[in-house]
């Protein structure tokens, strides 16, 4: 019979049972205590009680009392909730859901945490991710603060991207945008560019700075000399202009928004992109713009990046804890040749790994 409420009670499913409420209670945790203490008939009687009852537990009460909720908490320092196909963060969340579903897990989307110049930050909203049983963060622009104070209360989660603190291991499933960055830059050596540029984003958030580090690698490995050139805020004019005061004929390019810009001035001067320069992309583009050319450049796993990261948070719910190397992933990038990329006028190529 249901409570005073109309929803079905602990109470009641003892009653109809003939069994404790604390005996309820217990096999509702789960676990092998539950099945030591109780026995397979009592608590076959109490399973079918609660099916009889309708009875659901109450999420946040089941955890209080030790158990797990099945519930994955999602957050995200930007507003990313995709507003069509081609947005940039869509095949995170889809990798993210269809993990969850595999796991037989629910998702909670923590947005209560206004965002300001399309920034969230978690602040004193870390303690709202409580009430799931770990959580998986996402975004760019992520807040140090954040992950020290997710880290002293040994709170599960897990980064989509690479992320580090001085507070201790951040478990996350980024990209090795280093090797993919080397590759791309290697291969305009290989046509035959006797200099590439690396224009972009240079604060230090560590995915442009894995993009910097692995340019430098191809770099030095060219024995050439290094063109590192901010993009921060530039028109694709301004960005155009820069390139050509430098003498290069060549250039990768990241945020990866910049690039199109780029060419578009290009074509709009009479250029010819990759005839008179050859652009790659360090990544797919964020802006949601068309995939209507084919970039050189690389393309990020996301959808296995948000799948990675629900599995890795699973792992350290679930036991046995991950060691301290298995918290930290690295998924490969996939070189794309594309066909913004080819070798300088005049210039015989050499062979293209």
């Amino acid at each position: 019979m249901p409570g005073t409420n109309g929803r079905a009670t602990q109470a009641d499913v003892a009653r109809l049972a003939g069994v404790s409420q604390a005996t309820v209670s217990l096999i509702l945790k789960g676990g092998d205590t539950g099945r030591r203490r109780v026995g397979e008939q009592t608590r076959q009687r109490v399973l079918d009680a609660i099916r009889m009852t309708g009875y659901v537990a109450n999420p946040a009460a089941q955890r209080l009392a030790g158990g797990r909720t099945r519930i994955i908490g999602v957050f995200t320092y930007e507003p990313v909730f995709p507003r069509d196909s081609r947005d940039f963060y869509h095949p995170f969340l889809v990798g993210v859901e269809a993990q969850a579903e595999e796991l037989d897990c629910d998702l909670l989307f923590f947005t209560s945490t206004p965002a300001r110049q399309g920034r969230r930050l978690l602040g004193d909203g870390s303690r709202r991710l409580g009430v799931a049983d770990g959580c998986v963060l996402l975004g760019r622009h992520d807040d140090k603060r954040d992950l020290a104070d997710l880290l002293g209360r040994d709170f599960p989660f897990a980064f989509i991207g690479r992320r580090e603190s001085d507070a201790g291991i951040v478990p996350y499933v980024g990209a090795d945008y280093v090797t993919a960055t080397r590759e791309v830059v290697e291969r305009l050596f290989a046509l035959g560019h006797e200099r590439v540029g690396f224009l972009g984003d240079l604060r230090r958030d560590e995915p442009s700075a894995d993009r910097a580090q692995g340019y430098q690698q191809a770099v030095r490995a060219a024995r050439s000399r290094p063109v590192v050139l901010d993009g921060a805020g530039l028109t694709g004019g301004e960005a155009l202009d820069l390139l050509d005061d430098n003498g290069l004929t060549a250039a990768v390019v990241w945020p990866s928004g910049l690039a199109p810009r780029i060419r578009a001035a290009a074509l709009a001067r009479g250029m010819s992109v990759p005839g008179d320069l050859s652009l790659a992309q360090l990544g797919d583009a964020e802006d949601g713009s068309p995939g209507d050319i084919d970039w050189t450049g690389f393309r990020i796993p996301r959808e296995q990046m948000g799948a990675g990261a629900v599995r890795l948070l699973f792992e350290q719910l679930v036991g046995p804890a991950p060691s301290a190397d298995a918290l930290q992933r690295s998924l490969p990038c996939a070189v794309v040749p594309g066909t913004t990329a080819a070798a300088p006028a005049g210039t015989r190529p050499r062979a293209v790994r």
